[in-house]
């Protein structure tokens, strides 16, 4: 009975080492596969960046898919739309709280592109929040919407002021007018409305992270998990050798 016992306790040893190692391995896998994401969007970046600034009506005549230009260099002009600007809420800069202005430019055609203007701190008063008035030409890189792209125009019940993401779908919603389906993220503050607010936000960091060194922690547990079942359940075996010789 005890010899019985003994073998299921080096099978349970190994199965659980077995499971164990497994998980470890899909994990580490999975962080190889974030990895590759990532090194895909340093690469879309990088492409994007490296071509000359264009009009924004050039990029987007016809049916274009968002992204094939995301990350492109754009000019934009028209005339901000103050009343219908949103704050982007629960952005930091520096370290410090805030959100980021998000501004529809309304074209001479009627179309417009929303525009993030960059970061205000928590607090600042509805004045220092708006922006240039008059015919103005912005600067900036063209980013896919954080939510859906746009849909119908003016079908909100319910107006919003604020927004944790860069839902184009939402914001589309609440306006009167078409607006493309990327919007652009400002970099040349000339359009700033005065002194250094709002602050343009940096381009995306397009550093690997940690999931190479976490890949290969994974893998590492994996091998730990097995090879250490295995020894375990050798030295169970082992044991009960002897005791059986013992009691000979």
């Amino acid at each position: 009975m005890s010899r019985i016992s003994g073998s299921r306790r080096a099978n349970t040893l190994l199965a659980m080492g077995l499971i164990v190692s497994a998980a470890c391995v899909a994990l580490g896998i999975w962080q190889i596969a974030r990895l590759h994401q990532k090194q895909q969007f340093n690469a879309a970046v990088r492409a994007g960046l490296a071509e000359s600034p264009r009009p924004l009506e050039d990029l987007m005549s016809g049916q274009v898919d968002p992204d094939t230009v995301r990350f492109r260099r754009v000019t934009a002009t028209g005339t901000f739309d103050a009343q219908n600007q949103v704050e982007l809420y629960g952005r930091t800069q520096g370290g410090r709280p805030g959100s980021h202005l998000l501004t529809p430019l309304v074209s001479d055609d009627g179309s417009a592109v929303i525009v993030d203007r960059g970061w205000i701190p928590l607090g600042l008063d509805r004045t220092a929040k708006e922006p240039p008035t008059g015919h103005v030409e912005v600067q900036g890189v063209l980013f896919a919407s954080e939510g859906d792209p746009p849909g119908r125009i003016g079908a909100a019940t319910e107006r919003v002021d604020t927004l944790v993401r860069v839902d184009l779908a939402r914001i589309q919603t609440q306006l009167p007018y078409r607006i493309a389906p990327v919007y652009v993220l400002l970099q040349d503050r000339a359009t700033t409305r005065s002194g250094e607010l709002p602050i343009p936000a940096p381009l995306p960091e397009l550093s690997e992270g940690s999931h190479l060194s976490y890949a290969v922690q994974w893998f590492s547990f994996a091998t730990i998990a097995l090879v250490g079942s295995a020894v375990v359940a050798l030295r169970e075996g082992r044991g009960r050798a002897i005791g059986r010789k013992g009691h000979g």
